[in-house]
């Protein structure tokens, strides 16, 4: 509804629809005119507000109407608005509004003034070399970080309010010159699509922007570090920033970006690719090593070897469970665990962490309910699972499911599973990028920083996976 003339009328539909304490009505005196100052108590500044707003319009002489007040306020971010609605929208965001009698318009000032969390080194992404910086639950400050690492015109933003009762600020960010406009486009598609009533996270965002709903596998790349985020801006990703909360999105999102750290670029590179070894050799360990063993001690005991067989032999006498049930019993408590340690208090989860580790399970082995090579298998699965925190919940699922399949099968019905999630996984793309991309298909060039990365001036082309424009990210002496 358009506003009215008069500022009584005004005040009124405005009270109706803003019938909150926090939200504060002040009347002032504007030459000879009265006035209105509507603002949200909790997300204004009052000292910006009275330094300028309030007190240069004590001096005001003569004309008041919006055109001239507008002039005699300069600031950045200021705009007229003309409707109810719009002035319920800018005072919600944190702006104050000035109404005047006599005025069918009214003046919007970016005042806003919110408190987040300082800039620390997030807890999920610690590093020995490299910047220490994380993104922070306010959107300003997470592009403010981007925008000091990428000084270039060609660094797009694009903000969206998602959410009907929430509108949250979603930002987009990328390098206009290097990211793909199909890429771009079909984001930008996707996330004005989204009708929902609020987004609390950008883990809200992934769910409605990836392709298939029901996969078990990530679809979208995660961050907490803005020199991560960077590094796959110049690349030729997209990113997604989602204000209140400090994990920032990418697309389109490779698989063995989750083997990658931030690190393998700040240190020596063979140190990076032992790294990197490492990485894939214990999450095999920690998704197929319970069901290979359930699976020899099942149906092939031949491949044991004699003397580790004698000692599992020597280890399960009178325990009660068959091994499938005993490694799914195991499973199981070292699940509960970890579940609560995190949901627990800090101080008491780590009790709770020393108390399931060595007693439960120490007492567990000497009432003979599960033996020690299980104890064992399943403590080093679960170590193994972490080096790549971010495949966790998929792996996790998987590691449960292959167990089933080797306690009913054996080893037939794993490699009949590993071949359908092989099939799976290289049938699967987010915005026409395969995920296992550059092994399957194979892109030959991209494999400098795969498996094994080479030397960082040699990477001299950006990933053509990610069909980048410039695809060119150093120049070449000898060219």
């Amino acid at each position: 509804m358009k506003l009215s003339r008069s500022l009584s009328v005004n005040k009124k539909r405005l009270d109706q629809s803003l019938s909150t304490s926090d939200v504060v009505f002040f009347d002032l005196k504007i030459s000879d005119k009265r006035a209105l100052v509507l603002y949200v108590d909790a997300l204004t500044d009052q000292t910006q507000i009275g330094d300028l707003i309030l007190r240069p319009l004590k001096t005001v002489q003569g004309q008041s109407d919006v055109e001239s007040l507008q002039k005699l306020l300069p600031q950045p971010g200021s705009t007229i608005v003309c409707d109810d609605q719009d002035v319920i929208s800018k005072t919600l965001e944190g702006n104050a509004v000035l109404l005047i009698d006599g005025e069918s318009r009214a003046i919007s000032f970016d005042v806003k003034k919110f408190d987040f969390r300082a800039i620390t080194e997030p807890p999920t992404s610690a590093v020995v070399r490299g910047p220490r910086e994380g993104f922070t639950e306010s959107i300003k400050a997470n592009l403010s970080l981007l925008r000091r690492r990428v000084k270039t015109q060609n660094f797009s933003v694009e903000k969206f309010k998602v959410g009907r009762i929430t509108q949250t600020d979603v930002a987009i960010v990328y390098l206009s010159n290097i990211a793909d406009n199909g890429v771009i486009d079909r984001l930008r598609k996707k996330i004005k699509s989204i009708d929902v009533d609020g987004i609390v996270d950008s883990s809200y965002i992934a769910k409605f922007i990836d392709e298939k709903k029901s996969s078990l596998f990530k679809q979208t790349g995660t961050t907490e570090k803005p020199d991560v985020l960077t590094a796959k801006i110049l690349e030729g990703r997209v990113g997604v920033l989602v204000d209140g909360s400090p994990i920032a999105l990418t697309v389109p999102y490779l698989t063995f970006e989750d083997f990658q750290s931030s690190e393998d670029y700040y240190q020596n590179t063979y140190r990076s690719n032992m790294a990197r070894i490492v990485r894939v050799i214990s999450l095999t360990l920690a998704v197929f090593l319970p069901s290979i063993f359930v699976s020899a001690q099942l149906f092939h005991l031949q491949i044991i070897p004699l003397n580790f067989l004698l000692t599992i032999v020597n280890s399960i006498k009178g325990i009660p469970l068959s091994p499938s049930l005993e490694m799914f019993f195991t499973l199981l408590i070292f699940e509960i665990l970890n579940e609560a340690s995190i949901r627990m208090p800090k101080y008491v989860g780590m009790a709770l962490s020393i108390v399931g580790a060595l007693v439960l399970g120490d007492t567990a082995v000497r009432a003979g309910i599960v033996s020690t090579p299980t104890i064992m298998i399943m403590a080093l699965s679960g170590i193994c699972l972490y080096t790549a925190p971010e495949l966790v919940d998929s792996m996790s699922f998987l590691r449960l499911l292959f167990l089933l399949i080797a306690g009913s099968v054996g080893a037939f019905g794993l490699i009949v599973a590993c071949g359908f999630l092989l099939v799976y996984l290289t049938s699967l793309e987010n915005f026409d990028t395969p995920v296992l991309a550059p092994f399957a298909p194979l892109v030959a060039k991209d494999l400098k920083d795969g498996a094994f990365m080479t030397f960082l001036p040699d990477m001299t082309m950006r990933p053509i996976s990610l069909k980048p424009k410039d695809k060119k990210r150093m120049k070449v002496e000898n060219e």
